[in-house]
């Protein structure tokens, strides 16, 4: 078989892959509607829930999708009359308020710096003065614009004083941050299999408090494809995907679960921890700076000032990137002029190093000189 060209993406996800998960893509035809990969469906489903929580208590909805689509499905299923506190401290809590919109949902928008850990005072404060009842709270556990990682523990407790569903988008942190639902009172997680899953993309997951679940049943649906409960209550009687799943996609997914249970989870997050080291120390050497905290940077994204130099174009270095096998990714914080670099997939520090050789040429090629702070 033709060998299949090594590309490093040092984009926020879908990540760089083993060449074993995209050959596991390589099977027979088979209609998903057959029992042996209803048990495939099943089997990674456990795995997945496996992985952040008992099976006995929690379970895995299955779409077929993007992250987004497991966030939608969240939000327009689990909500009713009343409030929904969402946490905007970046652009994926952005998205999360759109989609909000979207369905009508009574939004409560607490807003806070993407660069910062959250006031928890204050958003204890909100929530204790809201004239409305506030039913969930939904926010991002690692947000990507800028790498921050949000103290979901501490928040999770709040909730729990104040009987208050938890909802999680862990697209960015499932599979290297340690996650227990249970211990940090999450009752919904959204997920994706691209990222630090380290599979191929395509599909989208719910982690769920099976009790909180079933007390949907009776809910009147707002949408239709990603309906949460009709989604499980089907699969749960057939073993099946209610509309057509990206079939060679869960083979890849079940080879990247059983790659992450040889590594193990804490491995796998202390290998992309090494890499992010090796990134902010060779950043800081080049004369660029990030933004985020050490004590409260996920160690997975982050977001690099962009040089300060007449002739730096994102497109000209993301191009150059590219020419030599990387791939980077534009920021996305308004405020201020920002790259991003991920350290996730399966990709070493030795990558990274290799990465910041080429920065250091490119730097070199357009001029620009580290002024070193506070320099005379």
């Amino acid at each position: 078989m033709k060998s299949i060209t090594r590309n490093i993406l040092l984009n926020p996800g879908p990540a760089t892959t083993t060449d074993s998960v995209k050959l596991a893509q390589v099977v027979p035809d088979i209609c998903p509607r057959e029992a042996p990969f209803g048990h495939l469906m099943k089997s990674v489903s456990i795995e997945l829930t496996n992985l952040v929580s008992d099976p006995e208590h929690y379970t895995t909805v299955l779409f077929g999708g993007s992250g987004t689509a497991a966030v939608e499905a969240i939000l327009s299923s689990v909500v009713g009359q009343d409030t929904v506190l969402i946490v905007q401290n970046g652009a994926y809590g952005k998205r999360m308020c759109e989609i909000a919109q979207v369905y009508d949902l009574d939004v409560e928008e607490f807003k806070s710096p993407c660069d910062a850990p959250i006031d928890l005072h204050a958003l204890e404060t909100l929530i204790q003065l809201s004239p409305r009842k506030i039913s969930h709270l939904a926010i991002v556990h690692h947000e990507t614009t800028v790498g921050l990682l949000n103290d979901i523990q501490s928040i999770g407790d709040m909730c729990k004083s104040y009987n208050i569903d938890l909802i999680v988008d862990a697209m960015s942190s499932y599979g290297a941050v340690p996650i227990d639902m249970e211990k940090m009172n999450i009752s919904y997680l959204a997920a994706s299999s691209n990222k630090n899953l380290q599979g191929m993309a395509g599909i989208s997951f719910v982690i769920a408090d099976q009790s909180k679940l079933d007390s949907l049943k009776n809910n009147q649906p707002r949408n239709y494809y990603l309906n949460l409960y009709a989604q499980h209550d089907y699969f749960s009687k057939t073993q099946q995907m209610r509309f057509t799943p990206p079939v060679q996609t869960f083979y890849a997914l079940k080879r990247a679960i059983e790659e992450l249970r040889e590594e193990g989870l804490e491995a796998r997050y202390a290998r992309y921890a090494k890499s992010w080291e090796t990134l902010i120390q060779g950043i800081s050497r080049l004369g660029l700076k990030h933004l985020v905290e050490a004590e409260h940077h996920s160690k997975l994204v982050t977001a690099i000032l962009e040089p300060d130099c007449a002739a730096y174009s994102f497109k000209e270095m993301h191009d150059y990137f590219y020419s030599k096998g990387f791939t980077i990714y534009p920021g996305k914080w308004e405020q201020l002029n920002t790259f991003r670099i991920a350290n996730i997939g399966d990709i070493t520090y030795r990558d990274i190093e290799e990465f910041l050789r080429w920065m250091e040429r490119y730097l070199q090629h357009i001029n620009y000189i580290h002024r070193e702070e506070n320099s005379s």
